[in-house]
């Protein structure tokens, strides 16, 4: 079993699952995410549904993300800078979060004009796993080609840091769609819906 998940020291997958060191093949960043092709998670994955045989695949978020509010705050402020045409001074850190825009402006779109800053962040913790799994089929041929033929599953799951459950969330929704794409290291100044968008017409 392979999990990517949070850096937060909230979130550690050993305990999480009560396994021992060893027994899951762990990757952590801010946000479990994929929002860049990020060769060492993509390919460390590779290595691990390869060489090591891993069966499961599991992108795991986590309530209460700093790195999702973040995303969501950062996302918030670019709009208003260009609603006030006060250009965004951003950080380094402001600059990783800002690739997380995808995933923050579907959540705000799902929940409706009204959603306060809290509720997004919230709500973008599943919309980032989703991403994150989608992301990695469409970056990973070899993985890709394992999911497909079975021989694989990628699922996703959100931990609870306050009551200690985690809540499996299935694989994705549009997995066939997905699987029916050939692509690799992808444009990801794009957004997630119009790469998708794309390779299902063949663009």
């Amino acid at each position: 079993v392979a999990v990517l998940g949070c850096a937060d020291s909230r979130a550690p997958i050993e305990i999480v699952f009560d396994v021992k060191p060893g027994d899951v093949f762990v990757l952590r960043n801010a946000g479990n995410t994929l929002s860049h092709a990020e060769g060492s998670v993509v390919g460390s994955l590779e290595y691990c549904v390869g060489p090591l045989k891993a069966k499961l695949i599991v992108v795991l978020g986590h309530t209460k993300c700093g790195a999702m509010m973040g995303a969501t705050q950062t996302m918030l402020n670019a709009q208003k800078a260009e609603k006030t045409g006060t250009p965004a001074k951003q950080s380094a850190l402001e600059k990783l979060l800002a690739g997380l825009g995808p995933v923050t402006e579907q959540a705000q779109w799902e929940l409706g004009s009204g959603a306060s800053a809290d509720e997004i962040a919230a709500h973008v913790v599943k919309v980032n796993v989703m991403a994150g799994m989608e992301r990695l089929l469409i970056y990973s041929e070899p993985i890709r080609e394992k999911v497909r033929s079975g021989e694989v599953q990628l699922h996703g799951a959100v931990y609870d840091i306050t009551t200690g459950k985690v809540e499996f969330l299935g694989q994705h929704p549009r997995l066939p769609l997905i699987l029916g794409m050939q692509a690799g290291l992808i444009n990801t100044d794009k957004s997630l819906e119009a790469i998708v968008e794309s390779k299902a017409q063949g663009a």
